[in-house]
């Protein structure tokens, strides 16, 4: 049965909890800029082939609400910012959560991949009207290497990628709607673009980071990983396992806001103690639901459940 926060509830629980939570904070993390080293296909399954899914791992050190992020990636040559025509963001635990452990895999390893399957409440797509996003193009670019079509299952995995390629880079803002309410913990972003006549090739980023977020100390910036639908719900990793050397991370950036003194999920507190941080951390329910992206207090309050579940 769907449990709803009466307004009684997010007023009493702001009034009780408005001197004591930690206010909340703004939250951004970011890869850096692209380093043309790689290209990795991701894309929905339609008319260019098999669904291909490229991975990469950020950390939450606490509660957190993501309204947006940013992705960067190669178009064909001469395609217009116009061609990039959908977009859908998954978000996946580590392996061993959300997975078959019992299975026989068809890769060489899977510490450190994404799980089996994604975080379902998590997932937003443009054509589901749950996201929307812009596109920019910002300049001719060229990278070293792609992986696109060879993805294979073990022993055959190491093709050593697909060559070069040069195309016109682009820059996708995404706005989640509604935003993405994640528990503290190690995550993988995994974003897909539809082109008109082409591919999105997911840009990689420098690993370790250089010019971007550093992880929180104690905490390892995984590599980057991909999948198609022939491998799936095996992940390969596109550096050590595919191109045979080397290691990635994909240039991407996710923004949002902290909520420190959220509640633990599972726990029976959890909605009560939720509200009250939010409420304090944003002046008021109506004020939070608007600085954290939600459309209404209600969707707030659906995010707060969904938070409360995971």
């Amino acid at each position: 049965m769907r449990t709803r926060i009466s307004v009684t509830m997010l007023t009493l629980a702001f009034a009780a909890y408005f001197a004591a939570a930690a206010r909340a904070d703004r939250f951004s993390i970011s890869t850096g800029s692209p380093d043309g080293k790689l290209g990795a296909l991701s894309r929905p399954a339609g008319s260019e082939g098999l669904e291909t899914e490229t991975a990469d791992d950020f950390v939450l050190t606490q509660a957190t609400v993501v309204s947006g992020a940013t992705m960067h990636g190669l178009i064909p040559a001469g395609a217009g910012a116009s061609s990039v025509a959908r977009v859908e963001v998954e978000i996946y635990h580590v392996f061993p959560l959300d997975s078959n452990t019992g299975r026989t895999a068809s890769v060489p390893t899977r510490t450190n991949s994404p799980s089996d399957v994604e975080i379902g409440a998590a997932t937003r797509d443009s054509g589901q009207g749950t996201l929307s996003f812009s596109t920019t193009q910002i300049s001719t670019f060229t990278v070293l290497n792609t992986v696109i079509n060879g993805i294979n299952k073990a022993p055959t995995q190491t093709t050593h990628g697909e060559g070069p390629a040069t195309g016109e880079q682009v820059e996708i803002a995404i706005t989640f709607n509604p935003p993405l309410f994640l528990p503290a913990g190690h995550y993988f972003f995994r974003p897909e673009a539809e082109v008109s006549d082409g591919n999105f090739l997911f840009l990689s980023a420098p690993r370790p980071i250089t010019s971007g977020t550093p992880f929180p100390a104690g905490t390892t910036d995984l590599q980057a990983w991909i999948r198609n639908a022939n491998l799936s719900p095996d992940w390969l990793r596109i550096g050590t396992d595919i191109i045979g050397a080397g290691s990635f991370n994909m240039t991407f950036s996710l923004a949002g806001n902290t909520i420190p003194e959220a509640g633990t999920p599972g726990q029976a507190n959890c909605q009560g103690q939720t509200v009250s941080a939010v409420a304090n951390g944003f002046g008021g329910i109506d004020a939070s639901a608007s600085s954290l992206g939600y459309s209404s207090v209600d969707a707030l309050q659906d995010g707060i459940r969904l938070f409360c579940e995971e």
